[in-house]
């Protein structure tokens, strides 16, 4: 089923009102999300010719991308530019890479281009410093909306403290305003050290959808879609130009006070 709530107050009449889908579990909180990330893209390469997607790692993320390999739908892999909202400065070969295990998922299964495909830079690659990668990818996501416009979807999951991509509360990463990459040392979630994009870069998108599953995050997720300041929640400044979509299980929307249509 799924249930509209009020933008967030905080973020200005330009976004567009949350859209709450709420699943019984997260196996079919797994296939909406497929089918809204299929559908989205299909969607952009009808109009444009050309989509661009940011990932997200964790299971949830991961778990969508499983069930996108399994029913892909029509998109056009040779003209979908893939990106990712955050990394870990870990070598590459490093089982915690965000970028290996979306390959395993779904990405080194569909006929890409390898040339739309831009993981963040590994510690053992050509910057020797998250802040070197961090501007390097900076780059990137401008040369994305400068030539193609806006990024088509976002992808995100969250943390139970509100967390998405590498943004923390009341971290730095989280109140930066300009910037739209920005390394992060220090994370309270090991491995600490990585590569983020910011609010601002995730307010490009025409579309954010985030994936939650689980009771743990139940609070975080009420107090996101009920307004919270993004620097106590970062999920709550996660909106997108077009739509800003919850894609939630049952125990993970427990938290929450939906109107009685």
């Amino acid at each position: 089923m799924s249930e509209h709530v009020d933008s967030h107050d905080d973020l200005g009449a330009e976004f567009p009102a949350n859209t709450i889908e709420i699943h019984d579990d997260a196996e079919f909180l797994a296939d909406a999300a497929a089918e809204r990330f299929v559908d989205v893209i299909v969607t952009a390469q009808a109009e444009r010719g050309h989509a661009s997607v940011s990932l997200t790692g964790g299971s949830d993320g991961i778990r969508l991308l499983e069930r996108v390999r399994r029913a892909p739908g029509d998109i056009d892999w040779s003209t979908l530019y893939v990106y990712w909202g955050d990394e870990r400065f870990v070598p590459a070969g490093d089982k915690d890479r965000n970028e290996l295990q979306a390959r395993e998922a779904l990405l080194d299964f569909v006929a890409l281009n390898p040339a739309h495909v831009f993981p963040m830079g590994p510690s053992d690659g050509p910057y020797s410093t998250p802040e070197e990668a961090a501007a390097a990818y900076a780059q990137l996501v401008h040369t994305e909306l400068d030539e193609r416009g806006e990024f088509d979807l976002t992808v995100l999951g969250m943390g139970p403290e509100g967390h998405i991509d590498s943004l923390f509360p009341h971290s730095p990463a989280v109140q930066e305003t300009t910037d739209y990459v920005v390394a992060v040392h220090n994370c309270p979630k090991p491995p600490p050290t990585r590569v983020t994009m910011t609010l601002p870069a995730i307010h490009r998108s025409r579309h954010v959808m985030l994936v939650v599953s689980g009771e743990g995050k139940a609070a975080a997720v009420a107090a996101a879609v009920n307004g919270a300041s993004p620097d106590d929640i970062p999920s709550a400044g996660a909106v997108g130009i077009e739509s800003t979509t919850w894609v939630i299980d049952e125990a993970a929307a427990t938290g929450l006070l939906l109107d009685e249509e």
